[in-house]
């Protein structure tokens, strides 16, 4: 009898659920598991050398592909290790179900069976998950090899999906299905369950912040039942992350520079259908500024000379965001003024006693890199020139790490790419460097059809079709038309934002618009033209814009009783109108700013062609303060607005009641759209009475305005996205402005006079929301008169919704 031994191993089945085979339900992963093992029968006085290697079982994988993969080859010993080694070298394959290693004489034989192939892999329940997102995950594919591990990986992948899509309840159970040939269905059943939503955040640790200011603070939000548009209440441990930078950016903009976030956890509960979040923090003492200073070691920059743009105050509370603001300020001022690689870095000095902080704006020299190459990568539709114009450098330009970041926003901005990424790399020398824009592109286009309500033109439509990159060229292009119950308007525009490929904006409106002003006036009006428009920037904050408006104008629907003054009106006109408006703003924002300040310059000329001839010149400026420091937080900001503006005849001006200016509705609340300043009554009765008691608004010459408004949250409800506000409107108007006038008796029987021609302030106050709502924006302002003329129309409430979907 020859000596020989044998080693034999079975896959270990790691699947727990059945499939049926044969009629039967079989294991996932085949026949009953039994570890790896070694029967030695005698073992060998030697170990004498492997003469040949002979592989049985396989029919679908080669025998010289199984050979490669084992340690032990002809010609070696047989070792005990190399066997081990060699049975688990190919069970890591996951190429076999069973291998058997068998010493006969002094050949080794190979006995290995295959693991199937999969025909094909089916998803069974999945709603929320599409069946190519799920394939996507899975490697278990058609075609591919089958085996325990593998399906045991797919299941918790197809669970990872699902948690991305918070729905941690979710359950899978993968089976299998044997077919001939060696092959397997793979099945995953799938109980997605309901969204795993957080049912509370917690806060602790925090001293000077309600839970509550808090919560509005981070993006994770408690579910509520008018959540239904959004997900901010559903569970994201990569949320749970960013709100803990929240957290710290809104201590430390409060001043408290030693703020921590212990931990920020997340926690399941035991039936899997809801998140505990807690936020663990530190809050430490609250700074307030003390000294401030500027250190410069740049050549002809002395620190005398920049101290001048400190815009922080001597005993503020310590906000991080606007020191590290005002350094890039400074930064910015120096590389426009001929110091391209200028640095500005803030260094704070703490004093835990006194609770103070010194202030240090360290001015020096970067290193020295200039641009050697621009590449734009991704950009399937847009041009390169449309990217390129947009960077704030070119090749051979100096390099500062300010304008990567630049260069990122401004391309994000043009809404084009749904990424942008720039990024640098070493160029031919040490101080050049190569850039690198990589974008993906998205869609530009956009239609929009909605509806809603507004207190100017009544129950509305709309519809809207834009293109923002116009073949690739940046042309933003695009038709709105609304269809209202006093109002109908169509305009069809077209704007190069780099027109002649320089730093102008230049546009074209041709538009037509239909106002029924039968609610409060006594004449409709058509207006159907052309506008040239053109727009430049001087720098960061000062801009001019032009335009050129030639309309046709039509006023009709007079009533037969309606005054003489509006009468005269009735009839066709010709506007040949250029307009200019230059424009200083430093606004953080421009929707709902929080601090600084906008003034604007603007004037008309009428008579370029056309039959009106007039002069108007118009100047309004807003300025914001915030109340951080006041009130603890950044919801709170007060405003201060003002406006004037006057209209001159010249040449014989026709004095069409349609140009002048008219106060009330939005630049006076509490009143009616043109409810304040000269007006007249309708032609009198044979009685001496008018036939109605309608009032024709005239509007007039000269006009001024002035509001005071205070933004605050709404306690329970800042979460909904509602936001409060306080205010004081004040205004005046006066100038008969008509064709003809018939204020004296002289003038009978067409006399008719003319009431509320004051320049009088008159004033109102009141409150009012702004809710960013799931349907749209919607504003609701309430507002009391608190002295007026005797005929000036008042308005209680004004409010106005819509939806672009």
């Amino acid at each position: 009898m020859p000596l020989f031994w044998t080693v034999g191993a079975y896959a270990q089945d790691e699947a727990a659920q059945n499939t049926p085979f044969g009629g039967e339900m079989a294991p996932a992963g085949g026949e009953e598991a039994q570890a790896p093992q070694v029967e030695a029968i005698k073992p060998p006085p030697l170990e004498d050398p492997i003469e040949a290697v002979d592989i049985k079982g396989n029919s679908r994988i080669e025998t010289s592909t199984i050979l490669s993969y084992m340690v032990v080859q002809p010609g070696d010993r047989f070792n005990q290790d190399l066997l081990d080694r060699s049975l688990k070298t190919l069970y890591a394959t996951g190429l076999f179900h069973d291998v058997t290693l068998k010493r006969v004489g002094n050949v080794l034989e190979v006995h290995v069976v295959e693991n199937p192939i999969v025909n094909r892999s089916v998803f069974e329940g999945n709603h929320a998950a599409k069946d190519e997102d799920l394939t996507k995950v899975i490697s278990l594919r058609p075609r591919a090899v089958y085996s325990p591990q593998g399906i045991s990986a797919d299941r918790q992948k197809i669970l990872g999906v699902y948690a991305e899509k918070a729905r941690y309840a979710a359950t899978v159970t993968p089976q299998i299905i044997r077919l001939a040939h060696n092959r397997v269905d793979v099945i995953f059943h799938i109980n997605e369950a309901q969204k795993t939503l957080i049912k509370k955040v917690t806060f602790v640790g925090n001293k000077s912040f309600s839970s509550a200011q808090l919560a509005g603070i981070v993006s994770s939000k408690e579910t509520a039942w008018y959540r239904f548009f959004a997900s901010s209440d559903q569970y994201n441990p990569e949320r749970i992350k960013y709100d803990a930078e929240l957290l710290h950016r809104f201590y430390l903009k409060n001043g408290f520079v030693d703020f921590q976030v212990k931990n920020a956890t997340g926690e399941l509960s035991p039936d899997r259908k809801s998140f505990y979040i807690t936020y663990t923090m530190e809050e430490g003492p609250r700074y307030r500024l003390n000294k401030m200073s500027v250190q410069s070691s740049l050549r002809h920059v002395s620190a005398d000379s920049m101290k001048k743009y400190i815009t922080l105050f001597h005993g503020q509370w310590y906000d991080g965001s606007a020191i590290q603001h005002n350094a890039t300020n400074m930064q910015e001022l120096l590389q426009g003024k001929g110091y391209p690689f200028a640095m500005v870095h803030p260094e704070i000095a703490r004093n835990p006693e006194k609770r103070t902080v010194n202030l240090l704006f360290d001015i020096s020299e970067g290193p020295r890199m200039y641009v050697e190459r621009i590449d734009i990568n991704g950009n399937t539709i847009t041009e390169d020139k449309v990217i390129r114009r947009q960077l704030p450098m070119a090749e051979g330009d100096p390099y500062t790490p300010l304008d990567r970041k630049y260069s990122k926003m401004i391309l994000e901005d043009l809404g084009f790419f749904k990424t942008v990424s720039i990024d640098q790399t070493p160029g031919s020398a040490p101080d050049k460097v190569n850039i690198s824009a990589d974008v993906v592109e998205k869609p530009t286009g956009e239609f929009s059809l909605g509806g809603g309500y507004s207190t100017d033109a009544g129950v509305l439509g709309n519809l809207g079709l834009k293109q923002h990159n116009l073949l690739g060229t940046g042309i933003d292009a695009g038709f709105t038309g609304t269809a209202a119950y006093y109002e109908d308007q169509a305009d069809i525009s077209l704007t190069d934002p780099y027109f002649l490929n320089r730093n102008l904006v230049a546009g074209i409106d041709i538009f037509g618009m239909q106002n029924h002003y039968m609610t409060y006036q006594s004449y409709s009006e058509g207006r159907y033209g052309i506008t040239l428009r053109m727009g430049y920037s001087y720098n960061n904050h000062l801009s001019q814009s032009w335009n050129y408006t030639l309309t046709d104008r039509q006023v009709d629907d007079t009533w037969s009783d309606s005054s003489y003054y509006v009468q005269d009106q009735s009839g066709w006109s010709l506007l040949s109108q250029l307009s200019t408006t230059l424009t200083y703003d430093t606004r953080d924002r421009r929707q709902q700013p929080h601090k600084g300040f906008v003034v604007r310059v603007g004037g008309d000329f009428a008579g370029i062609g056309g039959n009106e001839r007039y002069v108007r010149g118009k100047v309004d400026a807003a300025y914001y303060i915030p109340l951080d420091s006041i009130m603890g937080n950044h919801e709170w900001t007060v405003s201060f607005r003002g406006g004037a503006g006057e209209i001159v005849n010249w040449g014989g001006g026709r004095s069409d009641i349609i140009d002048n200016f008219y106060l009330g509705g939005n630049s006076l609340r509490g009143f009616m759209d043109g409810g304040v300043g000269p007006r007249s009554y309708a032609i009198p009765a044979r009685d001496g009475h008018p036939m109605h008691s309608q009032q024709d608004f005239l509007g007039g010459r000269f006009m001024y305005t002035a509001s005071a408004q205070v933004d605050f949250p709404i306690p329970f409800a800042s979460a909904m996205g509602i936001k409060g506000r306080y205010f004081v409107d004040m205004g005046g108007l006066d100038g008969l402005r008509v064709r003809r006038r018939y204020t004296s008796m002289k003038d009978w029987p067409k006399y008719t006079p003319v009431y509320d021609d004051t320049l009088t302030p008159v004033v109102s106050t009141g409150v009012g929301i702004a809710w960013k709502s799931p349907f749209g924006l919607v504003n609701i302002d309430l507002g009391v008169p608190l002295h007026k003329g005797t005929n000036d129309r008042t308005q209680l409430l004004r409010f106005g919704f819509g939806q672009q979907f």
